[in-house]
């Protein structure tokens, strides 16, 4: 987009060129990438990385079962990959993690590589989080500097919320189902809360933002990020879908806000420049 700053000399007209990126061109930062054990003979490092530069995405956070495959992107790009330590060994611990104490020291070591900016995205329902083993992530998540990022209900947000007001949380998905006005309430009440939109599509229904969401865009702009959630292979096969959805709607917000959705806000998140 070209745009025309007109300057007024007495006698003269000066005309100067304004550039200003559409959100088309604007950077991404995706806070909702997996790239798991199936990906990897399908999809090896560089050509996720080609996707990403299709895409325009600069930056992705990334968690994977096992975590390993977060590492192989990490050493093959270690300033565009922002790693998160999913606690998962294998595919079955997403219903027991919370319970099981060796996910506990196999998360404290593996922290140990001083990489990660957070634990997760991690799977609890509510009344699930008072535990020995989620009490250890909200301290460890505490005492190294990081975030929680939680795929739950507002019930079980508020609840790991509580459990220490110092706790940085990334919800996913936002709640999956999670109203507008409960979101707007909790953004209100927890200001360690941010929200990922991955998944979800009513909040810009045929391409279009839904005027609740946009007005929750602008009262908490600091507080949202986008996430494509490549969570199966397929995932990846719409990946330039995703984000072409994502620019279209960011479109419609005002550009300082746009930005910050786009990028700003997970690159303060997690402590990038």
């Amino acid at each position: 987009m070209l745009r025309v700053f007109i300057f007024i000399m007495i006698g003269t007209l000066v005309v100067f060129p304004l550039v200003q990126i559409s959100a088309q061109e604007l950077p991404i930062f995706d806070a909702h990438v997996h790239f798991n054990q199936p990906d990897w003979s399908v999809y090896p490092p560089d050509a996720i990385l080609k996707l990403f530069d299709r895409a325009g995405v600069k930056w992705a956070m990334v968690s994977s079962t096992p975590d390993d495959g977060t590492i192989k992107l990490y050493e093959k790009s270690p300033t565009r990959i922002v790693p998160i330590l999913r606690p998962y060994r294998t595919p079955s611990d997403k219903s027991s993690w919370m319970n099981d104490s060796s996910i506990l020291t196999y998360v404290e070591k593996r922290l140990e590589k001083g990489i990660y900016r957070g634990i997760g995205e991690f799977h609890i329902s509510a009344g699930q989080t008072n535990t020995s083993v989620v009490r250890g992530f909200v301290e460890l998540a505490i005492r190294r500097g990081i975030l929680l990022y939680a795929h739950t209900d507002y019930i079980g947000v508020e609840e790991l919320l509580r459990l220490d007001p110092k706790v940085q949380i990334l919800w996913a998905h936002a709640g999956m189902s999670t109203r507008p006005e409960t979101i707007g309430q909790l953004l209100d009440r927890y200001a360690m809360l941010s929200v990922e939109l991955s998944i979800r599509d009513d909040f810009a229904p045929g391409g279009r933002l839904d005027p609740a969401w946009r007005d929750l865009f602008l009262r908490h702009s600091d507080r949202f990020l986008v996430g494509s959630d490549t969570w199966i292979t397929s995932r990846w096969e719409i990946f330039s879908e995703i984000h072409r959805d994502f620019r279209a709607w960011l479109n419609e917000l005002p550009r300082d806000v746009a930005e910050k959705l786009a990028s700003r806000n997970g690159l303060r998140l997690v402590g990038k420049p």
